[in-house]
């Protein structure tokens, strides 16, 4: 990809498909782009002019060198038509035909021939099935949307032109400016990746917005995505989260909706702020593009209205904010210029007949306090307070202490020009006290992102070969699932396992018993026996007098349960102290979109019912591997809580990053279980693991 300054701001644009029959797709591009600072150019061969303009027949023949193609033909003329565009020399395509992977079948194929071409000669192609691209900067509208947008230092992509123009109507209405928009479509070149790194160099953008159904690289958009947001905070939509949506967004683009956990776990690791409504994301993006970051999480409300200042301290508990406690100095001062009636703690309630001189002294004094990194102005209207005043004090007051400051001015019509005086100053205001509380949220999440020090993961020396042999197994017993007999896997890459082996005679189980001190645990080992515990498959204890008898029960046990098993033999393993450690579980589950996901949690027979996890994307940080462990609420259990002996964190982390590494070395592992992985004071043991391998790509 190259850069995609062409393509937002193109000095020439041909609209190919141009035409001036009423209704039609390709007049309102044309007339859209009237108010274009360059030059626009009509294609079609059957048409000799348009609109009063030359028509060309193709873009071979413009005479003049064209930088964006906005490409409106039928599909089966399409890939002709962008074919023609490589050959002219035009770097930038937009193709707003439908009719290609979002349909499937034959559309499918068509897609992937757009797409060949286009990397052919090294397009730029936005699309197919999308509504258009535009730039305020040069006033171009090529799309076929109803609304230009307002100019502004937001950058909005969507996978779904609809969503563009419902919400261009609405911006407008709400006096929300933009930099760029542009449609996403079926994201057949460019996709969400390639925009989140291009305005990530834009010095014009201060925010990028997005509503996204899919993720086409989840990996590379991580990475492109924690480059942009050390700069420029990046706020996502993420439709498609139930499985009734995912399905829907499927059907919408061709898109294939990975899980919701990955996307969780892909968006937090990226840096990016998910919204969880389209309020949330612009509510997000007006505080971003316009107020300062906080420099802690301590918040202060200012008030004359009690129940509403309660309101907003119920939705800072709800945050990850907290509500700022004041110096000594600051309670004085706020005594001392405040009725005896008011409230001078947080929040600071200057009561119903607070005029406009009280306000402001009440702001000054609370922002004045070093304990107070941002606050929210909250007011309802009143007969001796005039909310045009207080909007030029808060705009003041903001611009003198540098802090974010808010403002929850309730009421109709009498905000409208305060509203305006603040929007002006970059101070957005909210009719619901949590919305400013919320919009603070993002601010200081997004400040906790740009604070972070992403690290790369750990490369531990490792013995691959050997790793690639215990994977081997699957493909020589044409089976892609692996148990037990695959813990020389784990060995490899340096999980401590317990001493023992899998063996297929008595004979062989007494031998490898008699090796290890004390009683063994001995299990059955079959791929087509998942749930052992259930039939009696496992025997826990067993002396080493016992270990022949115990082996032939196993046996029959499995045998009688199901004659057409495939029994591997039977595992002789070294006992755990499960009463000194804790059973947690290491897991990885390979996503569609973001690759192999790392799982970690409480383990044993206990995880399905719990569901006490996390995930995140490999490869696993050793920072990143810590988190996960914070993450989880059984992690006081891990750590020592109620005189239990603290288990060996370290070991735990380091197992959780070896995993990662493991997955990441071999992306033939589908699915991978450590269940148990028991953590004890002196380390860890991975006493069972279960992988599903492909086996086609061995």
């Amino acid at each position: 990809m190259g850069t995609l300054t062409g393509l937002f701001a193109p000095e020439r644009v041909a609209v190919v498909g141009a035409t001036d029959r009423e209704g039609s797709v390709g007049r309102a591009i044309l007339e859209n782009l009237r108010s274009f600072d360059g030059d626009v150019v009509a294609v079609n061969p059957s048409r000799d002019e348009v609109l009063g303009e030359p028509c060309y027949d193709d873009l071979q023949g413009v005479p003049d060198p064209v930088d964006l193609a906005v490409v409106v033909v039928p599909a089966k003329y399409a890939i002709d038509v962008v074919r023609d565009a490589g050959e002219a020399g035009v770097t930038n395509v937009v193709v707003i035909t439908a009719g290609f992977g979002e349909t499937g079948g034959e559309g499918a194929n068509r897609e992937q021939e757009l797409k060949a071409v286009a990397e052919e000669y090294d397009l730029n192609l936005v699309g197919p099935n999308c509504l258009g691209v535009m730039n305020t900067g040069v006033d171009m509208n090529a799309t076929f949307g109803p609304e230009m947008a307002l100019p502004g230092n937001i950058s909005f992509m969507s996978q779904s032109g609809a969503f563009i123009t419902a919400v261009l109507d609405w911006a407008n209405d709400q006096n929300i400016g933009f930099k760029d928009v542009v449609s996403l479509g079926n994201k057949a070149v460019l996709d969400e990746t390639d925009f989140v790194r291009s305005w990530g160099d834009d010095p014009d953008t201060d925010v990028v917005l997005g509503y996204l159904e899919s993720i086409q690289d989840g990996r590379e958009f991580i990475e492109a995505a924690r480059d942009t947001t050390d700069d420029t905070p990046v706020v996502v939509v993420k439709s498609g989260r139930t499985d009734a949506g995912a399905k829907a967004a499927s059907s919408h683009t061709g898109a294939i909706a990975g899980s919701e956990a990955a996307y969780e776990a892909g968006l937090e690791q990226a840096g990016v702020l998910r919204a969880e409504s389209v309020q949330e994301l612009f509510d997000s993006a007006r505080a971003l593009s316009g107020q300062p970051l906080p420099e802690t999480d301590e918040v202060a409300v200012i008030t004359n209205a009690g129940g509403p200042g309660v309101m907003a301290t119920d939705a800072i508990g709800d945050s990850s904010l907290s509500l700022a406690s004041f110096t000594e100095d600051t309670l004085d001062r706020l005594k001392a210029e405040m009725p005896d009636e008011a409230n001078i703690y947080n929040p600071v309630d200057a009561i119903g007949d607070a005029d406009i001189e009280r306000f402001e002294t009440a702001i000054d004094i609370v922002l004045d306090d070093p304990n107070v990194a941002a606050a929210v102005v909250v007011s309802a209207p009143t007969a001796v307070l005039d909310y045009g005043d207080l909007a030029e004090v808060v705009v003041d007051r903001q611009a003198d202490h540098g802090k974010p400051l808010l403002t929850c001015l309730m009421g109709g019509e009498r905000t409208g020009a305060a509203a305006e005086t603040l929007r002006e100053a970059g101070i957005p205001n909210y009719f619901d006290p949590a919305r400013a509380v919320d919009s603070i949220d993002a601010l200081a999440r997004y400040r906790r992102i740009r604070d972070t020090d992403y690290e790369a993961a750990t490369e531990f020396d490792v013995d691959r070969e050997a790793a690639r042999e215990v994977l081997e197994q699957a493909k020589v017993r044409d089976d892609n699932r692996l148990g037990v007999e695959a813990m020389e896997l784990l060995d490899a890459y340096g999980i401590p396992t317990p001493e023992g082996a899998v063996v297929d005679s008595p004979a062989e189980a007494v031998q490898t018993a008699a090796d290890i001190d004390g009683p063994v645990v001995m299990k059955i080992v079959s791929p087509d026996i998942l749930h052992k515990s259930d039939i009696g498959g496992v025997k826990v204890g067993v002396e080493t007098d016992d270990v022949y008898d115990a082996f032939e029960d196993l046996i029959t046990r499995a045998r009688n349960y199901q004659p057409d098993a495939n029994i591997l033999g039977v595992q002789v393993q070294e006992m755990v102290d499960l009463d000194e450690g804790t059973e947690t579980i290491v897991g990885v589950n390979r996503d569609p979109q973001f690759g192999p996901l790392v799982l970690f949690g409480l383990g044993g027979i206990f995880v399905e019912v719990l569901e006490d996890t996390t995930l995140r994307v490999a490869p696993v940080s050793e920072p990143e591997a810590r988190e996960m462990i914070d993450d989880i609420q059984a992690a006081p259990l891990l750590r020592g809580a109620r005189g239990r002996t603290p288990a060996d964190v370290d070991s735990v982390v380091e197992t959780i990053q070896r995993l990662s590494q493991l997955v990441t070395d071999f992306p033939q592992i589908l699915e991978l279980d450590i269940n148990p992985l028991v953590a004890g004071p002196d380390g860890v043991q991975a006493v069972d693991i279960r992988l599903t391998v492909d086996t086609e790509d061995l």
